[in-house]
């Protein structure tokens, strides 16, 4: 076994924010650090989710001793559903993680096959090659872990999703001791949280938020709204503080909200005293002054709460002047058109809106440039690999990490697919693996190479334009006039003028023509390509083009 290597793949997370999932692998055993999702994009049109390419993981199922969990938000847990479709193997996770991991599961009606395992902290749990102890992280989620991993080749610390935050909502600090312990014992590889790596200094603390939220429902003169993350139970915590503290009732509004509030009332994560919880018809009977509503939507997610009521469309909550509503969220990147949408929407209908740009609602979960360097400080790795961000975030981490003493040569930057290698005498990179995006549409599953995404673009940009033809089996002639229709191509004052002369070319293209039998492939291509011409010829757009041509 001397000469097996301890190899580190990551399949989500590094290079891109979301779908964190990191894979070690070591001879015949192989454990799975995260599972989870990323968001779409604006240009992703109909897809639901994008998860991690698990055509690795799969192929080598048969190693797999178990999957651990760091921690309960959508970006570390969301495909663990698709994962447990296609393996077999116990999840560990912390108390609170579970239960959100359960709700997911019960979601989508794959919580039966599932095996999940509470975990504590300083707890280890052995995983064939792999001795895995848990240790306490802060983060903006209560029951965050980091790991450390012991293999044969040297302890792998993994920080997880972490700040260094010393009032946090919940009182649970993160473990410098047992952080230190590691870096004393000997850490051989420190795998850290990029996600803040280019700001400087230190990442504010919760209670700032706190603060903020009992002057801001202390002051309005109506209704509160706060958006913010489902899973994000400490924040959930402060607003009913705060509306205890002003004496206002509250209100659960979006399903993912509704479920994770009730699973973190009964686990004793979130705590009500009684009465403050209410009905939204409850609500209505209150005058607005005395009631606050936490909601989803605070990324500006077009089917969210907050985007219905932005719209005028939830059938619960109609917007009112003198709501004040608060986004308590930064957007992630490539959702800020959305969240701004939103807010316009919102002030349209005469909301006070406040979101990070114009007050202190928002604290994010991860630690800033000084945070990082007390990691490295306490753990004192002898290689580093930054992860969870963009490649600037990763690249700038990696830069910190030099600052720190540690050897450039020591400091991989990977991303999504790459293999680090580690032997007993050196460290070095291996052959890529398959890590592109799946994209989730509904019960559909495609890669990078899919043209569903490609048609999509072309029909939001350019329409279509069906064309009908009717031609003789015998000699291929057009029979009758085609018939065009288009969609989303052409105006009104310009679709009979350029559809008829499109019509003109089409029998002309083949009225000289050879009077012999063709493959309807053959005509079809024949009428695309004459039409894709004349359409850019006329309108300099490329609408998509479906010939149906049936033979009489």
């Amino acid at each position: 076994m001397n000469d097996v290597k301890l190899r580190v793949i990551p399949l989500g997370g590094l290079g891109e924010i979301g779908k964190n999932m990191m894979l070690l692998e070591h001879g015949d055993d192989l454990i799975v650090i995260d599972a989870g999702v990323m968001f779409p994009k604006q240009d992703m049109m109909g897809v639901d989710l994008i998860i991690p390419d698990l055509s690795y993981l799969i192929e080598r199922r048969d190693k797999l001793r178990g999957i651990v969990i760091t921690h309960g938000h959508e970006d570390h847990i969301g495909a663990l559903p698709y994962l447990l479709d296609q393996v077999k193997a116990p999840v560990y996770a912390s108390r609170l993680t579970i239960g959100l991991i359960q709700v997911r599961l019960r979601e989508m009606r794959r919580l039966k096959d599932a095996t999940i395992h509470e975990v504590t902290p300083g707890q280890v749990v052995e995983l064939g090659a792999f001795s895995v102890e848990f240790f306490r992280v802060c983060h903006s989620i209560p029951d965050a872990m980091g790991l450390a991993i012991r293999t044969p080749l040297g302890t792998v610390v993994h920080t997880g999703d972490f700040k260094f935050d010393h009032t946090p909502v919940d009182g649970a600090r993160s473990d410098l001791g047992k952080l230190a312990h590691f870096g004393a014992e000997g850490v051989r590889l420190l795998l850290s949280d990029s996600t803040y790596a280019e700001l400087p200094g230190h990442t504010p603390s919760e209670q700032i938020v706190g603060e903020t939220l009992d002057r801001v429902v202390g002051q309005a003169p109506g209704r509160v709204i706060v958006a913010t993350f489902a899973s994000l139970i400490s924040r959930i915590q402060q607003v009913i503080n705060a509306a205890v503290l002003h004496n206002r009732r509250v209100g659960v509004v979006g399903r993912s909200m509704v479920n994770n509030v009730q699973m973190a009332l009964k686990l004793g994560y979130l705590k009500a005293p009684p009465g403050v919880l209410a009905r939204p018809d409850e609500l209505r009977q209150l005058p607005l002054e005395r009631t606050v509503i936490v909601t989803t939507g605070s990324q500006g997610e077009p089917t969210s709460a907050l985007v219905r009521m932005a719209n005028d469309d939830h059938k619960e909550v109609d917007i009112v002047r003198g709501d004040t509503v608060i986004i308590s969220a930064t957007p992630i990147p490539g959702n800020e058109t959305l969240v701004y949408t939103t807010i316009n929407n919102l002030m349209r209908r005469g909301a006070h809106v406040l979101y990070d740009k114009l007050e202190r609602v928002h604290v994010h979960g991860h630690a800033a440039q000084e945070e990082l360097k007390t990691m490295i400080s306490l753990t004192q790795p002898e290689y580093f690999v930054p992860i969870h961000g963009e490649y600037r975030h990763l690249s700038r981490h990696a830069e910190l990490a030099r600052e720190m003493g540690i050897k450039k040569k020591n400091i991989f930057i990977l991303e999504d697919g790459d293999v680090l290698e580690l032997s007993r005498d050196k460290v070095s990179r291996g052959r890529r693996v398959n890590a592109g995006p799946i994209y989730v549409d509904g019960l559909a599953r495609w890669d990078m190479s899919t043209v569903v995404l490609r048609d999509r673009k072309m029909l939001a940009r350019d329409g279509i334009v069906v064309a009908f033809l009717a031609v003789d089996k015998q000699t291929s002639a057009i029979v009758r006039p085609p018939e065009l229709v288009s969609y989303g191509f052409l105006d009104e004052a310009d679709k009979s003028r350029v559809l008829e002369q499109a019509q003109t070319l089409i029998v002309e293209s083949f009225a000289s023509a050879n009077k012999h039998p063709a493959e309807v492939g053959f005509i079809q291509h024949k009428v695309k390509d004459v039409l894709s011409q004349y359409f850019f010829k006329v309108t300099k757009r490329r609408p998509m083009i479906l010939p149906v041509a049936v033979e009489l």
